[in-house]
């Protein structure tokens, strides 16, 4: 019925750090600790004045769970009885995520925090509580029929905002079970979901760092913010050393890790059997009604366009003047080195240039939440790693966290989430709570929308080649690391979910084989376009979004959508910038892969990612060109 989605984790793969708290500070590279300005502070007392009125509506939202039993029975009673107990039910878990926003928000300031984290796994709790409490409402709406239920929705206007939920559920029919296996599911919440939490504090909060000192004297810890920063070192012994270490240290716990992965996995297998499905893909991919030839003919195209990567290589090895063999670790180090600083205030500025096409709704939305305290912008110690929009606080307004490190990556980061954000304001400002949460389908576009259009106004803008080949470079990395990275991860996802579904069990050795058998198919190992070291393939246990149940494959497909949405909005295509706005608006109100073939971009053929694949090559022509001239 619900299909309110929380978009409270999009991560990027920098670490980077904030406290939140009376006093916040950062420490800059001398160990100077500086004050912040508030208002790079998101103000959390939008949601709740302090933290007493926090629980106060926890424990209401509790006692509301607790009355939602009441209206069981009375859905088929009349059109009216079936909106009652829909409207309560909306607005019951509607403060859930109130509670839950504010809390999550909190504890990510300061992992280290054992409080926060409490307060986080009270309101993670509502939604198990709130699901069971609600498990007869989906079986009731299937034993009164579609015929009757349609009549309710024509005799009642008012029901018109649940009414893609109530015809949503009809469509589950042959996957939702009796109603007292209903309640038993949404109890067994706290159970599977247990995996995702014990690595998240792993490998956040536990993890035991390395040390290392690099050639020019510098130590760094090989924390993942370490690690992030010592992969792009100009030396290639600092790189592999740093590989060396950060891979060694995963690789001492292959075997815990390994067995928190099963447990996931298994959980999920659990889930798909629960429910009839014949698959844990099929399962993933009905919530959003996606057709799996969406999924199949991503999987299929990147690998028909592995040579396109590999041209990439090919060209990253010749700018990085490498005279043997490419490595694995050969792979992050910019292309071209510009010593130009992106300050947040510059990050805001020139974004808000890049996005004008959107039109004037979307930089209204924009400028106001700018101006806003919506932010929690620079690191600290503890802080989650990464950055993410929070935007399931409908009556406020959305969050974001950010880590921002003053450099291009960090603007385009801030991009990349006030896509997130202005997605959010526009979406909630249209639709009704229940139609307004939209899938990550839909989210990445509007997010790497933001991205494309900073990129490619900041190519175009460039004084000198080499400031242009770093422009072009860094959308070449993003097009490697979004579309060809993401699409591996989702190959693996599948076939370790196939794995556990054929009746075996993960290990972690068998986890890293299976993580090394395509790390070298995508690099061309056996080709010698990149050499991949058997240490590498512990990688996998590096990667989060394995815990996020096939969620990994929509960055890749939204990337290919936002690619050709920006290039048409770029010439200046008002139907195309309207359809995106549109898209935008529309929220949840439909199901994202009609939404998105509404915007015109079809993701179950192979035209949208082949126009992409055509995008990576004309960037490395002009690279070449540039190149060949000096």
């Amino acid at each position: 019925m619900l299909r309110k989605k929380i978009y409270a984790i999009f991560l990027l793969t920098i670490l980077l750090t904030a406290c939140a708290g009376a006093s916040e500070t950062i420490e800059t590279e001398n160990n100077i600790v500086a004050p912040i300005d508030d208002k790079y502070i998101w103000d959390l007392s939008d949601l709740y004045p302090d933290l007493a009125a926090w629980e106060a509506a926890r424990m209401a939202a509790a006692e509301q769970i607790t009355q939602l039993a009441k209206l069981q029975g009375t859905l088929g009673q009349s059109s009216q009885s079936l909106l009652k107990a829909s409207d309560q039910i909306s607005a019951v878990y509607k403060e859930v995520v109130r509670v839950y926003i504010h809390a999550s928000l909190r504890a990510d300031t300061d992992t280290r925090n054992a409080e926060n984290e409490e307060r986080s796994q009270l309101a993670a709790n509502l939604f198990t509580d709130f699901s069971a409490a609600i498990s007869w409402y989906n079986p009731e709406l299937l034993a009164i029929g579609e015929k009757k239920i349609a009549l309710f929705l024509q005799q009642q206007p008012k029901l018109s905002k649940h009414n893609f939920g109530v015809i949503d559920a009809l469509r589950r029919a042959p996957h939702t079970r009796h109603q007292d296996i209903e309640t038993l599911l949404a109890k067994t919440g706290q159970l599977t979901s247990a995996p995702n939490s014990i690595y998240s504090v792993f490998a956040n909060a536990n993890m035991p760092w390395p040390e290392v000192t690099l050639s020019n004297g510098k130590k760094i810890t090989l924390s993942q913010a370490g690690y992030s920063a010592g992969r792009q070192a100009q030396s290639r012994e600092d790189r592999k050393m740093v590989f060396d270490e950060f891979w060694s240290t995963w690789q001492d716990y292959e075997a815990t890790l390994g067995a928190i992965m099963n447990a996931q996995i298994q959980g999920l297998a659990f889930k798909t059997k629960a429910r009839k499905y014949e698959s844990s893909l099929g399962r993933a991919l009905f919530d959003d009604n996606m057709p799996p030839k969406v999924y199949e003919t991503l999987v299929e195209e990147v690998n028909q366009s592995l040579p396109t990567l590999h041209r990439y290589f090919k060209l990253r090895k010749r700018m990085l003047g490498i005279e043997d063999e490419m490595r694995y670790y050969d792979i992050y180090p910019p292309l071209v080195n510009l010593d130009k600083q992106f300050t947040i205030e510059d990050s805001i500025t020139v974004t808000r240039k890049a996005l004008a096409p959107l039109g004037s709704e979307y930089m209204a939305a924009y400028d106001l939440g700018v101006k806003s305290r919506w932010m929690h912008v620079f690191p600290s110690a503890g802080k989650r790693s990464g950055a993410y929009m929070s935007g399931g606080a409908y009556d406020v307004h959305p969050y974001v966290l950010l880590n921002h490190n003053n450099d291009f990556e960090s603007a385009s980061t801030f991009a990349h989430e006030y896509g997130h954000a202005v997605h959010s304001v526009l979406a909630n400002k249209t639709q009704p709570w229940e139609t307004a949460g939209y899938s990550t389908f839909i989210a990445e576009t509007a997010s790497i929308m933001n991205e494309m259009l900073l990129q490619d106004m900041v190519i175009a803008e460039a004084k000198t080649d080499k400031e242009k080949l770093f422009y072009l470079g860094i959308g070449l990395e993003a097009l490697r690391g979004t579309f060809f990275r993401q699409t591996m991860f989702a190959e693996f996802e599948l076939k370790i979910n196939q794995e556990v579904e054929s009746g075996n069990v993960l290990t972690g050795s068998k986890l890293t084989q299976m993580y090394l058998e395509l790390l070298k198919r995508y690099h061309g190992h056996d080709q010698n376009v990149v050499t991949i070291d058997d240490l590498y393939g512990i990688e996998w246990a590096y990667i989060p979004h394995f815990y996020y149940d096939f969620y990994v494959f929509q960055y890749a497909t939204s990337i290919a959508a936002a690619s050709n949405l920006a290039k048409k909005i770029r010439s200046g295509n008002q139907k195309a910038q309207q359809n995106f706005i549109n898209l935008l608006k529309a929220g949840g109100s439909d199901y994202p892969y009609k939404l998105m073939k509404n915007a015109g971009i079809d993701m179950a053929t192979p035209a949208p990612y082949r126009a992409l694949v055509e995008r990576m090559n004309a960037i490395m022509d002009e690279m070449e060109v540039i190149l060949d001239k000096g």
